[in-house]
């Protein structure tokens, strides 16, 4: 019997042996890191942006915006004003008031694209000051909002109207396009 437990006692230590010099072993040397992958830069794309206003079918106002991106990125324009509002006894709060367009361009990565296709995420929003008749009676100024936010796919070159907005006050109503070309 003595046999056996002086056998399995040597097991034991050649075992817990075995362990150490393996774990100081993986201690000495560092965990192999994967090589990080070289990304190509997206291409470079320009976005033009219009802001139409449409009554009864016809274009009556458009404002332009336009942005260069490379693909993979992100970017934004912002125009307007900052406005104070009287909160609570007399402690102001700035809140924006204007354009901000904000939107990520995506090259094609999937082969089932066609070629020239680019993803878009963008956003859109857009205030103004009522004009002083359609306040009313009101004394504080009264703010119209608009916001258009979504993902698409535009084919370059090619006008897209990305969402249109009836306004509730009245027969207008407010479409956003945007045409992406490709830069060389």
């Amino acid at each position: 019997m003595s046999k056996k437990v002086s056998t399995a006692v040597v097991l034991m230590v050649a075992f817990m042996f075995g362990l150490g010099v393996k774990q100081a072993a993986s201690q000495d040397t560092p965990a192999a890191k994967p090589a990080p992958q070289a990304v190509e830069p997206g291409h470079a794309y320009r976005l033009d942006f219009t802001v139409s206003e449409v009554e009864d079918g016809k274009k009556i106002n458009s404002r332009q915006y336009s942005m260069n991106i490379r693909g993979g990125e992100q970017d934004e324009i912002k125009i307007g004003t900052r406005v104070p509002v009287e909160s609570k006894n007399g402690e102001f709060q700035y809140i924006d008031v204007g354009t901000t367009i904000w939107c990520r361009l995506r090259d094609r990565t999937d082969v089932t694209w066609l070629a020239g296709d680019v993803m878009l995420n963008l956003r859109a929003e857009i205030s103004n000051f009522a004009v002083p008749d359609q306040q009313g009676q009101n004394v504080h100024p009264t703010l119209r909002q608009l916001k258009i936010e979504g993902s698409t796919i535009a084919i370059v070159g090619k006008p897209l109207v990305v969402g249109s907005v009836d306004d509730p006050n009245s027969k207008r109503q407010f479409q956003l396009e945007v045409t992406v070309n490709k830069l060389k």
